[in-house]
């Protein structure tokens, strides 16, 4: 299929700048794979589609305050630092996009905050890239204070708006626990303690795994043939308590959901040659485009994706191309809030 196939106009309105008030009030739509009815619930309904032994997957990862403003030595220009992963704990290097670039080169030292951090440039990465080393001589816990003190919540660009206290907890899953990632796992956000509760009551087991989101997620295709696009590499882990529970279900043939597209991925990326989940730990690149044959999962939980992304080109391999169109189009005319704060969708058979 071609990128081109992917693109619609989606209004500014549409953007949700901030969550439903309650976590589970947001909009759900309910589209059916195998008949293409379409339906308009709210998503705590998600309870009436799942029964006792069905399991869900959840990508327990957690966002780290990954932006940061710093100043550069002696100009004293004002550089946005946006952390994306820490290369070695011990001499504290960081793989981090810089704004603007053009001023910042090899050798240049940043200071955070009232000079409670400074970081050097070792490396060029890429035109916005650097490899930096923070000079930091004190514990890692207080290394890790410094930077949730001075780091802001990572909202994407699209969310036109500063961060504000409100978005440390919810841009962060309820189940959120290996800190890793610099974009939450949308999909996850709508879960709140208490429907958690509801549905383990009802028998739904949990299967937590973790894929530390990156940029890769994110990240535009630039190629109009997707079979050329290269993916990112994302941390993920599969441990074995996640594919003991979700490979009891396969062979039960109970239903299994897939909360988010990185949830989907890993699983796809740990497939055993018998077609079960296996333990597995590593980096992913996966990059799932029609057509594609699921493994694991016959059911999924997601967001209203950005136009042209990896993210509902998956969810059209996995919905089928036109029914994903016809969903997008009703979402728009029902008013439906788009992207990471915005709206939920089940695909079900």
């Amino acid at each position: 299929m071609k990128l081109s196939q992917f693109d619609f106009e989606l209004p500014k309105e549409k953007i949700a700048l901030y969550p439903s008030k309650e976590r589970d009030q947001c909009k759900l739509m309910v589209v059916h794979r195998k008949s293409g009815k379409i339906e308009h619930k709210v998503f705590k309904n998600v309870l009436d589609y799942f029964d006792d032994g069905d399991v869900m997957i959840v990508n327990n990862t957690k966002v780290f305050p990954a932006r940061m403003y710093g100043t550069k030595e002696k100009t004293g220009a004002k550089i946005e630092v946006f952390l994306l992963r820490e290369l070695n704990h011990e001499l504290r290097l960081w793989d981090v996009l810089v704004d603007p670039a053009r001023k910042i080169r090899v050798g240049n030292k940043l200071y955070f905050g009232d000079d409670d951090l400074v970081a050097e440039v070792v490396d060029n990465t890429t035109s916005r890239g650097r490899t930096i080393r923070f000079l930091f001589d004190g514990s890692d816990a207080e290394f890790r204070a410094i930077l949730d003190k001075l780091g802001n919540t990572p909202l994407p660009k699209y969310i036109k708006r500063e961060p504000e206290d409100s978005d440390k907890e919810n841009y962060q899953t309820v189940f959120a626990s290996q800190e890793g990632a610099v974009a939450a796992p949308t999909a996850g956000l709508h879960f709140s303690k208490e429907l958690m509760k509801r549905l383990e009551i009802k028998g739904v087991d949990f299967a937590e795994l973790t894929l530390h989101i990156g940029l890769g997620t994110f990240r535009s295709i630039d190629v109009e043939d997707l079979s050329k696009h290269k993916m990112d590499a994302e941390y993920f882990k599969v441990d074995e308590r996640c594919a003991k529970i979700v490979n009891r279900a396969l062979q039960k043939k109970k239903n299994i959901c897939a909360v988010g597209t990185t949830s989907m991925r890993s699983i796809e990326t740990a497939v055993s040659a018998e077609g079960l989940l296996k333990p597995m730990e590593g980096w992913t690149n996966l990059f799932i485009h029609p057509p594609y044959d699921f493994s694991i999962a016959n059911s999924m939980i997601t967001n209203f994706h950005v136009p042209k992304s990896s993210l509902i080109i998956m969810i059209s391999a996995f919905a089928g191309y036109d029914l994903t169109m016809e969903a997008y189009q009703k979402a728009m005319e029902k008013k439906y809030n788009f992207f990471s704060y915005g709206d939920a969708m089940l695909i079900i058979d």
